[in-house]
């Protein structure tokens, strides 16, 4: 099993967001950060936002932030929001499989992905703030990397 893409930025962008919560991140800060699509992050941090993961400030001076502070931020439910967990065509909606009525694989699976999103729930935002990681991310210090590449290099 894997996680999406859109859930692996969504995960990121509030592990980022939750590190640089004293001030408002913007989007393109985060895709340049990250090395990810800015196109594909707006659409990541609109379903956060309908989600009540992220407020979104808009007009001059705006930015995001965390909706709520990031130990009341679920990680399982942050990725049942993202993740559509069908698996297979016969846990979705438009299941055409010939053998679905007699078949037990998606009561199988769907056991599975209860206990993968049960481990989950025992984890907040906070859980994946780590001292290296705000290292790394805290935004003051990524521009404060970048003018030292600068001046190294001059």
């Amino acid at each position: 099993m894997y996680l999406t893409q859109h859930t692996d930025y969504g995960l990121r962008v509030l592990i980022y967001t939750a590190i640089n919560d004293d001030a408002l991140v913007n989007i393109s800060t985060i895709a340049d950060t990250y090395g990810i699509s800015k196109s594909h992050l707006m659409k990541v941090v609109t379903s956060l936002v309908k989600g009540g993961f992220l407020d979104s400030i808009r007009g001059k001076g705006g930015g995001l932030r965390l909706a709520r502070p990031a130990d009341q931020i679920n990680i399982g439910t942050v990725v049942r929001h993202l993740e559509p967990m069908q698996l297979v065509e016969c846990m979705g909606s438009n299941n055409q499989c010939m053998i679905s009525p007699n078949c037990r694989m998606a009561g199988i699976l769907g056991g599975g992905i209860r206990a993968f999103l049960n481990y989950l729930d025992g984890f907040t935002l906070a859980d994946l703030v780590n001292k290296p990681t705000y290292d790394l991310l805290y935004f003051p210090k990524v521009g404060l990397i970048e003018e030292n590449e600068v001046a190294e290099d001059a």
